[in-house]
């Protein structure tokens, strides 16, 4: 898609006013939605507005529900009322859900209005739950029959249209409460007077509303089904999470650890305007800052071996390099396997003793390298040893920091990702050095 979307942006960009709304017509009648989204997000504000202008009506609603929440506010912000309304007559619970938090509760109103009192009914029960439970995003086209259903029952249910990403059928009994599934596939051709219970699955997963949303996608990702039930604290069946929803909420949860991991927004518009910009990226330039000026003071401690010892001056950035890349690929590694839930305190024994292993040979390795490269430079094999022992010292006390830190910030509920590397960076350029500096002023002076 990347050759054909720069293609496409190209197109629209180099259009002129009067050829844009043939161009964009052409490109929303062979592209999917989620094509035209990421047009639209790769487009200057201006253009972006002028495309959207262009879009035929009975495509716009899509599309907006395929965009991140930044560019999607940007064109909701410029849309009259009576643009929004009839944006509304079409919408449903699961779409108003989805545009919620870009729009502002007058509007929310108002869609809730046009809507026929099921599909409020189920807006109103998401809204009980937060939008990282899996309560919130449940869907409710399913197949429902009570528990004591048999085979011909199922089979005049199947004869009307089946929803999306539907492979079973759901058994509840009086009280509405899941009891059983049956695979789709093991209806047919079974007798009609079958009770359907006889051919339910013997093991079927459940969600509970209050999981972790991003848990339960991954939990049916991981499953053979299309779908998981999503159940109350009292068993009673509330709806069910498709893979369809489980693989976008495990795509924006991964998308949002790669901006987080550089204290950004994943909804951030390419083309936002730069005050935002600015201000969304001006917090974590402050604490690195903060940081930075932390290690400089460390540094100040050691102001007249640096004043005697020119080459250790030259040679610092060496070692808090090392130091910073091993302990970012440790870290990443703890924050991969904490997000997919294979980092628990019963192997994280065994997963510190290999990384402090890992990072041992590597420090021992380079140390080696660097070592004989530093004598040869400036012609002192003291040097040489220095750099050799701290470049050891910071690698190894890199690979204890990425995993111990990741697994500290998410013990306190903290975002690993969004403040792992600032930590990381930080203590790795202080043992770093004070180790290099500490064993200078031993060693040389």
């Amino acid at each position: 898609m990347t050759d054909e979307l720069q293609d496409l942006i190209e197109e629209v960009v180099d259009a002129t006013k009067t050829e844009q709304s043939r161009v964009i017509s052409k490109i929303v009648a062979m592209q999917e939605p989620e094509e035209v989204a990421l047009l639209l997000e790769s487009l200057p504000l201006e253009q972006r507005l002028e495309a959207w202008e262009n879009v035929p009506e009975e495509d716009r609603l899509g599309i907006l529900l395929a965009m991140r929440g930044d560019p999607r506010e940007s064109i909701l912000d410029t849309m009259p009322l009576e643009e929004m309304d009839s944006l509304f007559q079409e919408i449903d619970a699961a779409d108003l859900i989805e545009l919620a938090e870009s729009l502002p509760n007058r509007m929310v109103d108002r869609a809730l209005k046009v809507m026929d009192a099921q599909q409020r009914k189920y807006f109103e029960g998401a809204q009980k739950y937060k939008d990282d439970l899996a309560g919130h995003w449940v869907t409710h086209d399913f197949l429902m029959l009570p528990i004591n259903a048999k085979v011909r029952d199922a089979l005049r249910l199947l004869r009307r249209e089946i929803p999306e990403y539907v492979d079973t059928l759901f058994l509840v009994n009086r009280a509405g409460h899941f009891s059983e599934a049956v695979k789709i596939s093991a209806i047919m051709g079974a007798p009609d007077h079958i009770p359907l219970v006889d051919l339910s699955e013997e093991t079927f997963l459940t969600l509970n509303a209050d999981d972790d949303a991003v848990d339960g996608a991954m939990k049916v990702q991981k499953s053979v089904f299309t779908a998981l039930p999503v159940v109350d604290e009292h068993g009673k069946l509330l709806g069910r999470m498709d893979i369809g929803t489980a693989c976008e909420l495990v795509n924006e949860y991964y998308e949002h650890q790669l901006m987080a991991s550089a204290g950004m927004n994943e909804d951030e518009d390419l083309f936002a305007p730069v005050l935002k910009s600015t201000q969304n990226r001006a917090i974590w330039l402050g604490i690195n800052l903060l940081t930075a000026f932390l290690a400089s003071w460390f540094i100040g401690l050691f102001e007249a071996t640096l004043q005697q010892v020119v080459a250790l001056a030259v040679l610092m950035p060496v070692v808090a390099s090392m130091g910073g890349i091993s302990g970012s690929q440790t870290l990443t590694l703890i924050i991969r396997g904490l997000a997919m839930g294979q980092v628990t305190s019963a192997n994280l024994p065994a997963l510190l003793k290999k990384e402090l292993s890992v990072g041992g040979l590597n420090g021992i390795i380079w140390s080696i390298v660097i070592g004989i490269v530093a004598s040869y430079w400036f012609e002192s094999a003291m040097i040489g040893i220095v750099i050799s022992l701290a470049i050891l010292a910071n690698i190894v006390a890199a690979a204890l920091s990425g995993v111990v830190i990741p697994v500290v910030l998410d013990k306190l509920k903290l975002d690993p990702a969004l403040s792992g590397a600032v930590i990381l960076t930080t203590v790795t350029d202080i043992v770093g050095f004070v180790a290099f500096l500490g064993l200078g002023s031993l060693l040389l002076i």
